[in-house]
């Protein structure tokens, strides 16, 4: 059920691309069939980037790089571990240069998954805590949450690009657009993005925690892990676009008051005490 409902609500995201390019199209070149087939063969370009190279679009804006068994044996050997434990195949292996701690799974499937971690979050993290942050991961390879989240943050930062340029290069032949209107939907952009991710729903988070736990067989491991990230995240910035904010572990944006209704991210207290209450029910 939950890998239809990925399916299903990928197809949507894909749609929506679409429709945003046509949109566009409209806007830029007219209502015209013109502007329409544009805009058609755009979102169409659009979606092949989307669904087949989201993934490296990801890795490449984290400046990661791929890491062997001889640049890093105990974090390639472990990732090697928990995908046999879980019975996928071997993803690849990345570190960002990135200082602040944290850690992603992209990709379209299992057969062509990757998980990156921060040169921060290797700095930081014990063994037994990096293990938890790895089986959280190879959690989200295992339900298939890897494309949509991934699809998620393309489509994020679509509606934000394509806003802008909709704003500066729209008005159409007749020069006729409404200045109000423009400045509204940039205001919104950034809204209805964060609206989008959301949708993908706080629940694979929990999710992934409980079987990641169990993967690792430490719910504690993990537990420790989150309460550091959540810590580590207050006080170092991360360079990231708030667009890919869902695919990390923990955030890499603090927030806080009011701004929390809008995090991607479930309440970090409510996701330790759930792996806590594991530990003490012996999972």
């Amino acid at each position: 059920m939950g890998r239809f409902a990925n399916n299903v609500k990928t197809v949507m995201l894909l749609g929506l691309i679409m429709g945003l390019a046509i949109f566009l199209g409209r806007v830029i070149f007219g209502p015209g069939p013109y502007g329409i087939v544009i805009g058609f063969l755009f979102g169409g370009m659009s979606n092949i980037i989307a669904y087949f190279f989201s993934d490296k679009i990801a890795l490449a804006s984290m400046r990661a790089q791929q890491v062997t068994e001889r640049d890093a044996p105990q974090l390639v050997r472990m990732v090697r571990e928990l995908a046999d434990n879980a019975g996928l195949p071997m993803p690849t292996v990345h570190v960002s240069p990135q200082q602040a701690p944290n850690a992603f799974a992209t990709g379209r499937n299992p057969n062509h998954a990757a998980v990156c971690v921060t040169q921060g979050l290797l700095q930081a993290m014990n063994e037994r805590e990096l293990r938890g942050v790895l089986a959280h991961e190879m959690a989200h390879v295992r339900n298939r949450d890897i494309l949509i989240t991934t699809i998620a943050a393309t489509c994020a930062g679509a509606i934000t690009s394509l806003t802008y340029v909709a704003f500066f290069f729209g008005g159409g032949r007749d020069n006729d657009r409404n200045p109000l209107v423009a400045l509204l939907l940039i205001l919104l952009a950034p809204i209805a993005a964060t609206l989008i991710q959301l949708w993908i729903s706080r629940t694979r988070e929990y999710n992934a925690d409980a079987y990641g736990a169990e993967l690792a067989g430490d719910p504690m491991g993990l537990a420790s892990a989150l309460r550091r990230l959540h810590q580590y995240n207050k006080q170092i910035p991360m360079q990231v676009s708030p667009s890919h904010e869902s695919m990390f572990i923990v955030s890499p944006l603090s927030a806080g008051g009011a701004a929390r209704l809008f995090s991607t991210h479930p309440p970090m207290e409510e996701r330790v005490r759930r792996l806590e209450e594991m530990a003490q029910r012996g999972y």
